[in-house]
């Protein structure tokens, strides 16, 4: 069985802030995205609300009828916005300011205590909680010690070994197939410690079939590449050919 496939739809979100207006909805992104066969919506509510607007997850949440996935930096002001608008998911990701986006997982290790804080407060109001995570033994055994029910692996460094074409062949290509390795023994390790795995950061149509060969990895969160070749054919057309390449 195929994994299943989260559309993350910041990225429309940023082309309606470019201009602070109201298109392109994100809720009717949302809508194609499900009509077009996707398993759920993600959106990220960063500090800066730079995409997303406090808003966007209110409305998301009366529209969607797949599975709502806000990620979120693991602090009060977004666990209480998580806990008033009740999604049907958390992800808890680190955020710096100054970055353009996501720059690796969540140091779990180094924030337990505020991360177990979080995924208490979270989990009390039965919302599931995933952290997103480097394909990192120790780390992945602390997310489950602060109690989360998901890892969802960085996969940043595979795509950007990945995306020039020196990939295919030489050293790149060796590089590459460590990754899978190491991303397919941190997806083992995880589900052996009783968590379900995700993965997601950077994956295109081209590279997301090594992943998705991994049994352990039971859902992918894709939207810049996703997003990207909507401008070309078609957000409800690039949403499917993203699930043909999942399932292929």
């Amino acid at each position: 069985m195929a994994a299943r496939l989260n559309v993350n739809i910041d990225h429309v979100a940023t082309i309606r802030e470019a201009r602070k207006t109201i298109e392109p909805s994100i809720i009717t992104a949302a809508v194609i995205c499900e009509q077009a066969g996707a398993n759920g919506i993600t959106v990220h509510l960063r500090q800066d609300r730079r995409h997303i607007q406090d808003r966007d997850i209110e409305l998301l949440r009366d529209v969607v009828t797949t599975y709502l996935n806000v990620e979120m930096a693991a602090t009060d002001e977004m666990v209480s916005i998580a806990l008033r608008t009740k999604p049907d998911a958390v992800s808890l990701v680190p955020e710096s300011p100054n970055e353009i986006t996501t720059e690796g997982g969540l140091d779990v290790i180094a924030n337990f205590e505020m991360v177990k804080k979080a995924v208490e407060s979270l989990r009390a109001q039965e919302i599931f909680v995933s952290i997103f995570i480097d394909p990192d033994l120790e780390q992945i055994s602390a997310a489950q010690g602060v109690g989360a029910q998901q890892v969802e692996l960085c996969t940043a460094e595979y795509a950007e070994l990945t995306l020039s074409s020196r990939a295919a062949h030489g050293e790149g290509a060796q590089k590459a197939a460590a990754e899978v390795s190491r991303i397919a023994a941190a997806a083992a390790h995880a589900r052996s410690l009783g968590m379900l795995v995700a993965a997601g950061h950077g994956l295109t149509y081209r590279n997301v079939g090594a992943l998705a060969a991994i049994p352990e990895i039971e859902e992918f969160n894709i939207g810049h590449n996703i997003i990207s070749r909507s401008v070309f054919v078609g957000l409800d057309q690039a949403v499917r050919e993203m699930i043909e390449a999942i399932a292929t």
